[in-house]
């Protein structure tokens, strides 16, 4: 029988090895995993490398991660805002590399993973750093129908953390509007995928045209609960 049903965040994340490539859902502070990263915090896994759109808020979930010195490298598209202390300072202090990727080209570049592209040629960057190797050496270029284009590698991971609302325990998943973003391509891009849901719900439960990630891209999947509010209510994250 399949089930993909961690008992605990722990027990999904057993196999995270140090030097892993971690693809980490979320757009801003919307469908962010943060139990699936403070989960890996206490894992231990280090030097890594983290995609994921932005670099961290505050000092609480990915930034947190960052925080213990374990991440390497990160990738992502906008690393800086008014609260991204944790990133400027171990960046200017030289103890993270960054690798700025436009936004379009972060999701495309993980589609390409999971879709077996080998690599593609885009527009945005061309004639700019963002068209350099990390090391400075010009990344390939080609004019096609008389506009510029750079070639774009994809984006493979070792594992993918991801938030989505319900699923069930072969995988299959569904997600709240916004919280949605990254999720779907990294779940795909990734060897390993790993997913926080807020309710598993009985095989047949999910309208097939609703699944947006199929369980065949979902490796494990663990329950959390919603956030308490001060007010006794809850908290729905986007």
């Amino acid at each position: 029988m399949i089930n993909k049903t961690a008992r605990s965040v722990a027990e999904a994340l057993a196999g995270v090895q140090d030097g892993a490539t971690v693809l980490i859902g979320g757009f801003g502070t919307a469908g962010i995993p943060n139990e699936l990263i403070d989960g890996l915090i206490a894992q231990g896994a280090k030097d890594l490398t983290v995609v994921n759109n932005n670099a961290g808020n505050a000092d609480t979930g990915l930034a947190a991660l960052l925080k213990t010195g374990r991440v390497r490298k990160i990738i992502c598209s906008f690393p800086r805002q008014t609260d991204s202390y944790v990133f400027d300072e171990l960046y200017r202090a030289g103890k993270l590399e960054l690798e700025l990727v436009p936004q379009g080209n972060l999701a495309e570049r993980l589609r390409a993973a999971g879709a077996g592209i080998g690599a593609f040629f885009s527009p945005t960057g061309f004639g700019t750093e963002l068209a350099k190797h990390a090391d400075g050496s010009p990344k390939e270029t080609r004019e096609i129908n008389g506009r510029h284009y750079v070639l774009e590698m994809p984006i493979y991971g070792d594992v993918a953390l991801i938030k989505a609302e319900r699923g069930d325990r072969w995988g299959n998943l569904v997600y709240r509007k916004a919280a949605r973003n990254f999720g779907p391509v990294m779940a795909t891009a990734a060897k390993h995928t790993v997913a926080t849901v807020h309710e598993i719900v009985a095989l047949g439960a999910l309208d097939p045209e609703h699944i947006v990630t199929p369980g065949i891209f979902v490796h494990r999947i663990v329950k959390i609960d919603r956030v308490a509010t001060q007010g006794g209510g809850f908290k729905q994250a986007a």
